[in-house]
Protein backbone atom coordinates (compact mmCIF):
# COMPACT_ATOMS: atom_id res chain seq x y z
CA UNK A 1 0.00 0.00 0.00
CA UNK A 2 1.52 3.11 -1.18
CA UNK A 3 1.53 6.65 1.01
CA UNK A 4 -1.82 7.98 -1.16
CA UNK A 5 -3.46 4.64 0.25
CA UNK A 6 -2.24 4.45 3.42
CA UNK A 7 -3.71 8.11 4.60
CA UNK A 8 -6.78 7.18 2.51
CA UNK A 9 -7.80 4.72 4.96
CA UNK A 10 -7.64 7.07 7.74
CA UNK A 11 -11.26 8.72 9.05
CA UNK A 12 -11.32 12.13 9.75
CA UNK A 13 -12.42 13.12 13.45
CA UNK A 14 -15.48 15.14 12.07
CA UNK A 15 -16.96 11.77 10.69
CA UNK A 16 -16.11 9.95 14.39
CA UNK A 17 -19.85 9.93 15.02
CA UNK A 18 -20.56 7.48 11.99
CA UNK A 19 -17.50 5.47 11.51
CA UNK A 20 -18.02 2.51 13.36
CA UNK A 21 -21.20 1.85 11.72
CA UNK A 22 -20.49 3.53 8.18
CA UNK A 23 -23.65 4.22 8.01
CA UNK A 24 -23.03 7.29 5.94
CA UNK A 25 -20.54 7.05 3.45
CA UNK A 26 -17.02 8.90 4.56
CA UNK A 27 -15.30 11.34 2.87
CA UNK A 28 -12.31 9.24 1.26
CA UNK A 29 -14.87 6.67 -0.72
CA UNK A 30 -16.75 10.18 -1.94
CA UNK A 31 -13.23 10.99 -3.25
CA UNK A 32 -12.98 7.44 -4.89
CA UNK A 33 -16.38 7.85 -6.32
CA UNK A 34 -15.74 11.51 -7.98
CA UNK A 35 -12.47 10.13 -9.03
CA UNK A 36 -13.72 6.86 -11.20
CA UNK A 37 -17.02 8.81 -12.11
CA UNK A 38 -19.92 7.54 -10.12
CA UNK A 39 -22.97 9.12 -8.28
CA UNK A 40 -23.41 7.00 -5.32
CA UNK A 41 -26.92 7.36 -3.43
CA UNK A 42 -27.01 7.11 -0.09
CA UNK A 43 -30.01 4.79 -0.34
CA UNK A 44 -27.46 2.63 -2.15
CA UNK A 45 -25.12 2.91 0.09
CA UNK A 46 -27.48 1.37 3.03
CA UNK A 47 -28.11 -1.34 1.30
CA UNK A 48 -24.82 -2.59 1.26
CA UNK A 49 -23.82 -4.82 3.81
CA UNK A 50 -20.61 -3.63 6.91
CA UNK A 51 -18.25 -5.37 4.82
CA UNK A 52 -19.10 -4.17 1.56
CA UNK A 53 -18.92 -0.99 3.26
CA UNK A 54 -15.20 -1.49 4.63
CA UNK A 55 -14.43 -2.80 1.22
CA UNK A 56 -15.16 0.39 -0.40
CA UNK A 57 -13.24 2.32 2.16
CA UNK A 58 -9.98 0.10 1.66
CA UNK A 59 -9.94 -0.94 -2.13
CA UNK A 60 -7.58 1.29 -3.54
CA UNK A 61 -8.35 3.90 -6.42
CA UNK A 62 -5.47 5.68 -7.09
CA UNK A 63 -3.75 3.98 -10.67
CA UNK A 64 -5.72 3.83 -13.88
CA UNK A 65 -6.22 0.29 -13.25
CA UNK A 66 -7.20 0.37 -9.73
CA UNK A 67 -9.91 2.99 -10.71
CA UNK A 68 -11.61 1.33 -13.30
CA UNK A 69 -11.67 -1.81 -11.14
CA UNK A 70 -12.99 0.48 -8.14
CA UNK A 71 -15.66 1.69 -10.75
CA UNK A 72 -16.77 -1.89 -11.83
CA UNK A 73 -16.78 -2.99 -8.52
CA UNK A 74 -19.41 -0.24 -7.25
CA UNK A 75 -21.53 -0.74 -10.48
CA UNK A 76 -21.54 -4.22 -9.80
CA UNK A 77 -22.80 -3.84 -5.72
CA UNK A 78 -25.12 -1.55 -6.81
CA UNK A 79 -26.72 -3.52 -9.96
CA UNK A 80 -26.33 -6.89 -7.15
CA UNK A 81 -29.07 -4.68 -5.19
CA UNK A 82 -31.14 -2.21 -7.76
CA UNK A 83 -30.86 -3.74 -11.25
CA UNK A 84 -29.35 -1.10 -12.44
CA UNK A 85 -26.56 0.71 -12.23
CA UNK A 86 -25.73 3.90 -10.71
CA UNK A 87 -25.32 6.89 -12.81
CA UNK A 88 -22.63 8.35 -13.81
CA UNK A 89 -20.30 11.51 -13.58
CA UNK A 90 -17.79 13.46 -15.52
CA UNK A 91 -14.62 12.87 -14.19
CA UNK A 92 -11.99 16.27 -13.82
CA UNK A 93 -9.26 15.72 -15.53
CA UNK A 94 -8.06 18.90 -12.94
CA UNK A 95 -9.72 17.76 -9.92
CA UNK A 96 -10.06 21.16 -7.47
CA UNK A 97 -8.65 19.02 -4.47
CA UNK A 98 -5.11 17.75 -6.72
CA UNK A 99 -4.57 21.60 -7.09
CA UNK A 100 -2.67 22.53 -4.22
CA UNK A 101 -2.20 26.15 -5.72
CA UNK A 102 -5.43 27.72 -5.88
CA UNK A 103 -7.87 27.80 -3.10
CA UNK A 104 -11.58 27.15 -5.04
CA UNK A 105 -13.69 30.33 -4.54
CA UNK A 106 -16.18 28.63 -2.32
CA UNK A 107 -13.89 27.16 0.12
CA UNK A 108 -12.70 30.81 0.68
CA UNK A 109 -15.73 32.12 1.01
CA UNK A 110 -17.15 29.88 3.52
CA UNK A 111 -14.11 30.08 5.58
CA UNK A 112 -14.94 34.12 5.80
CA UNK A 113 -18.09 32.63 6.82
CA UNK A 114 -16.53 31.73 10.24
CA UNK A 115 -13.62 34.66 10.09
CA UNK A 116 -10.85 32.41 8.53
CA UNK A 117 -8.55 33.02 6.09
CA UNK A 118 -7.06 30.10 4.40
CA UNK A 119 -4.00 31.12 2.90
CA UNK A 120 -2.53 29.71 -0.60
CA UNK A 121 0.54 28.33 2.29
CA UNK A 122 -2.06 26.35 4.32
CA UNK A 123 -4.12 25.15 1.24
CA UNK A 124 -0.72 23.69 -0.37
CA UNK A 125 0.42 22.14 2.75
CA UNK A 126 -3.26 20.21 2.83
CA UNK A 127 -3.45 16.53 1.47
CA UNK A 128 -5.76 16.15 -1.39
CA UNK A 129 -8.56 14.03 1.04
CA UNK A 130 -8.22 17.25 3.18
CA UNK A 131 -8.74 19.65 0.24
CA UNK A 132 -11.39 17.38 -1.44
CA UNK A 133 -13.23 17.70 2.06
CA UNK A 134 -13.19 21.10 2.38
CA UNK A 135 -14.66 21.56 -1.07
CA UNK A 136 -17.66 18.85 -0.25
CA UNK A 137 -18.30 20.42 3.04
CA UNK A 138 -18.72 24.20 1.25
CA UNK A 139 -21.56 22.30 -1.96
CA UNK A 140 -25.08 23.51 -0.49
CA UNK A 141 -26.55 19.77 -1.50
CA UNK A 142 -24.06 18.38 1.46
CA UNK A 143 -24.88 19.20 5.02
CA UNK A 144 -21.62 21.32 5.50
CA UNK A 145 -21.95 21.43 9.78
CA UNK A 146 -18.41 19.71 9.51
CA UNK A 147 -16.84 22.31 7.87
CA UNK A 148 -15.71 24.54 10.77
CA UNK A 149 -14.68 21.37 12.60
CA UNK A 150 -13.13 20.58 8.90
CA UNK A 151 -10.80 23.48 9.57
CA UNK A 152 -10.32 22.97 13.21
CA UNK A 153 -8.71 19.31 12.58
CA UNK A 154 -6.76 20.52 9.78
CA UNK A 155 -5.60 22.94 11.60
CA UNK A 156 -6.49 25.98 9.40
CA UNK A 157 -8.09 27.46 12.81
CA UNK A 158 -7.25 27.62 15.85
CA UNK A 159 -9.43 27.82 19.00
CA UNK A 160 -8.70 30.60 22.09
CA UNK A 161 -8.09 29.05 25.58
Amino acid sequence: MNKIEKTMTNFFQFETDFVDSLRCIPMQVRMKLDTCGIKLNLSHWHQFNQHERQQLVEIPCTTTESIQKYGDYVQHLVINYTGKPASNLPVDPQAPWMNSQVIPSTVAEKAMEFGVVVTTQQWAALTPIQRFALIKLTRPSHENKNFLPALKEFQLVFVNR
